[in-house]
C-alpha cells in the first residue's frame, strides 16, 4: 500500500469549522529556508531566483505556504522558501516568508477605489516610459506617476521615447524643475538605448507606460532575450494594444561596468489612481519646500488659492535672480499637488 503524503503544516492551520482554535500558535522556524526574489505571477505559482551563495543561480517554480494564503505575493518581494529548491522540471517549492520590503509601489485603478494594487515591490526607481508622438505624451499620467513613485520613497526616470517625431525640449523642460531624470530615445539609435542602460545599471528599475509608447521594445534592446510582445498603435483612436499581461522581472546583462540591474516590464496601463497617497507624503519628496512649509497654517492644502501659504511669502521674498527657479519648483510642485488633490 501507498504510503499517504504527510502536510508539515496540517498541525499548525485552523480548522474550518467557525469559532474553533488552532492546535497550536507555534509555527516551524524554517531556519534551513533559502533566499528568493519573486520575478514572475502566474496563477499561484511564482518563478524565483534563489542564490545559494555562490555564482551559480537558480530559477525555481514555488506556491505559498498554507498560513500565507492571504497575504499577497508580488513581484519583486524577497522570500524565504523551503521544500525542494533545486529547480529541476516537475519541483515545486514553497514559501513560508515575504521578507520586510524597501518599498511598494501602488496604485489604485481609480481615484475613488480604496483598494491598493501592488504593482511591484523592493524597486528604487521608477522609469516612466512616455511616446512624443504616436500616441501623444499625457502629462497628466506622467505626473500622476511621479507622485506614486514619491509616495513610495522611489527615484524617477523620464523616458522619452520616438524623439524622431517630436522635440523632446518641452517636456523635459517641464519635469526637471522637481527632481524628475530625463534620458531621450530614438528608433534604431543604440547609443540612446545605452544611454537608458547606464540609467539601469546596478538598480531595480519597473517601467510603467501607457500601451503604444515603446515600452516593450525598449526592454527587448536592454535584454535581448526578453522577447517581450510588442504592438501598434490605432490610427483612430491613438491608443495601443495591451502586450504585457502581468508584471515580470528581466536582469540586465552584465556590461562593461560589470554593473547589472534588474527591470520590472509591467503591463500597459491607462490610468494611475492616486486614493492611497497622503498629501505630506509628496511634500516630503521636495525638501526645501518642505521645510519652508512648515510655517504654513494648519490645514494649509498648499494649493495656489490656500489662504497665508508659506510658499506664497517664499515666493515673494525671493530675489529677482532667485524668483525663477523658485517659481518653476513651486509650480511643479502644485501641478503634482493638483493631481493628488483630483481624487478626493
Amino acid at each position: 500500500m501507498a504510503r499517504r503524503a504527510v502536510d508539515e503544516h496540517a498541525q499548525y492551520a485552523r480548522p474550518s469549522k467557525r469559532g474553533s482554535r488552532p492546535r497550536t500558535k507555534q509555527r516551524p522556524e524554517h531556519a534551513d529556508a533559502e533566499v528568493g526574489m519573486v520575478t514572475g505571477v502566474d496563477r499561484g505559482r511564482y518563478t524565483l531566483v534563489v542564490d545559494d551563495g555562490t555564482d551559480r543561480e537558480r530559477t525555481v517554480l514555488a506556491m505559498k505556504a498554507r498560513e500565507l494564503t492571504r497575504t499577497r505575493v508580488v513581484v519583486g518581494d524577497r522570500v524565504d522558501v523551503v521544500g525542494d529548491t533545486s529547480g529541476d522540471e516537475g519541483t515545486l517549492a514553497r514559501i513560508v516568508r515575504i521578507q520586510d520590503r524597501s518599498s511598494v509601489l501602488r496604485r489604485t485603478a481609480d481615484d475613488t477605489d480604496p483598494y491598493e494594487r501592488i504593482v511591484v515591490a523592493n524597486a528604487d526607481q521608477l522609469v516612466v516610459v512616455t511616446a512624443l508622438a504616436q500616441p501623444e505624451p499625457r502629462t497628466g499620467m506622467i505626473d500622476r506617476c511621479v507622485v506614486a513613485a514619491y509616495d513610495a520613497g522611489m527615484d524617477v526616470l523620464l523616458c522619452l521615447t520616438k524623439a524622431d517625431l517630436a522635440d523632446p525640449a518641452p517636456l523635459r523642460d517641464l519635469y526637471t524643475p522637481i527632481g524628475v531624470e530625463v534620458v531621450v530615445t530614438r528608433q534604431d539609435d543604440a547609443a540612446s538605448v545605452e544611454a537608458v542602460r547606464s540609467r539601469l545599471a546596478g538598480r531595480t528599475s519597473v517601467l510603467v507606460g501607457h500601451s503604444g509608447v515603446g515600452k516593450s521594445t525598449l526592454i527587448n534592446a536592454l535584454v535581448p532575450d526578453a522577447d517581450r510582445a510588442t504592438g501598434v498603435v490605432n490610427d483612430v483612436t491613438g491608443r495601443g494594444r495591451h502586450t504585457s499581461t502581468s508584471a515580470v522581472a528581466l536582469r540586465l546583462p552584465v556590461g562593461h561596468d560589470d554593473h547589472d540591474g534588474w527591470v520590472v516590464d509591467t503591463p500597459g496601463v491607462r490610468s494611475f489612481g492616486l486614493a492611497h497617497v497622503e498629501t505630506d507624503h509628496l511634500l516630503q519628496a521636495f525638501e526645501d519646500l518642505a521645510e519652508v512649509a512648515e510655517d504654513c497654517p494648519r490645514g494649509c492644502t498648499h494649493l495656489a488659492d490656500a489662504p497665508d501659504c508659506a510658499l506664497d511669502d517664499w515666493l515673494a521674498a525671493s530675489s529677482d535672480d532667485e524668483r525663477p527657479a523658485r517659481e518653476a519648483r513651486v509650480a511643479s510642485f502644485r501641478r503634482l499637488l493638483t493631481a493628488r488633490h483630483a481624487a478626493d
